[in-house]
């Protein structure tokens, strides 16, 4: 499957023989626009929509929709170590991505209708928090105690204060529960315990902890407590294809 474009539009005037309204000849203009594995074609009628609002319903749909920022995911020590490094670096680029982003998000225009309005307030609040998410984020791995200040604190107050607490056991017993609840989702729980116990015994297993419960723990609480709900995204996409008359789209093969 080729990778995914940003979702490009073309406008052209033609006239459509054959469709009148009011004795007048109803002119469609030519939209054209790429889904995830799609490349759309169709038709939209100038009268009810703007090419400017059809542009910002694809962007918040497709280009607004998911990546909105660099990732620093940390999986491994070194991967630890490189974000401790180079934290400052990262906020720094974090910040200008924000800046940039969120000026041509907040001036989007959309079609004047209560979906595409709900759905453009809904995009903002979540770039908003996952700014400060990844943000909040960069900075605990070199001071986890910086969490007891984060927006996310009462949702997910058991990982901040199992990081930040000067009580080393009550980190290591948070991080065990937590591997342990990993264990039973997974086809070998027996490998995911090992795996904690050799970490457990390593020498840097303070840090395997923090990447654990920060990482993942904390994080994919936090991401999760801001998602829209992911059954009305479905719903979306129909009604932004509706928008347009005599669609084709040109696939790829699964």
């Amino acid at each position: 499957m080729r990778k995914l474009l940003i979702p490009l539009s073309l406008a052209l005037s033609v006239t459509v023989s054959g469709q009148k309204k009011n004795t007048k000849t109803n002119t469609l203009v030519l939209y054209t626009y790429q889904t995830f594995n799609c490349d759309n074609t169709g038709y939209f009628d100038p009268e009810k929509y703007k090419k400017e609002e059809i542009d910002g319903v694809n962007k918040l749909l497709y280009q607004f929709s998911s990546g909105l920022f660099d990732n620093h995911t940390v999986f491994k020590l070194s991967d630890l170590d490189d974000v401790r490094k180079n934290k400052n670096i990262y906020l720094q680029q974090l910040e200008k991505q924000y800046q940039e982003k969120k000026k041509e998000l907040y001036g989007i225009l959309v079609i004047n209708l209560p979906e595409w309005k709900k759905l453009h307030q809904e995009t903002i609040q979540t770039f908003e928090n996952e700014y400060q998410l990844k943000k909040e984020d960069l900075i605990a791995y070199s001071d986890p105690a910086s969490l007891k200040n984060s927006k996310y604190y009462s949702t997910c107050k058991e990982y901040i204060d199992a990081v930040s607490s000067p009580d080393k056991q009550k980190m290591y017993t948070v991080w065990k529960n937590f591997a342990e609840a990993k264990s039973k989702e997974n086809s070998n729980p027996q490998l995911v315990m090992d795996k904690f116990k050799a970490q457990f015994n390593d020498p840097r297993k303070d840090d395997y902890a923090l990447i654990q419960l920060i990482g993942f723990g904390f994080y994919n609480c936090a991401n999760g407590s801001f998602r829209p709900d992911p059954n009305d995204e479905g719903t979306l996409y129909e009604k932004f294809d509706k928008v347009f008359t005599k669609l084709k789209a040109d696939c790829d093969e699964p």
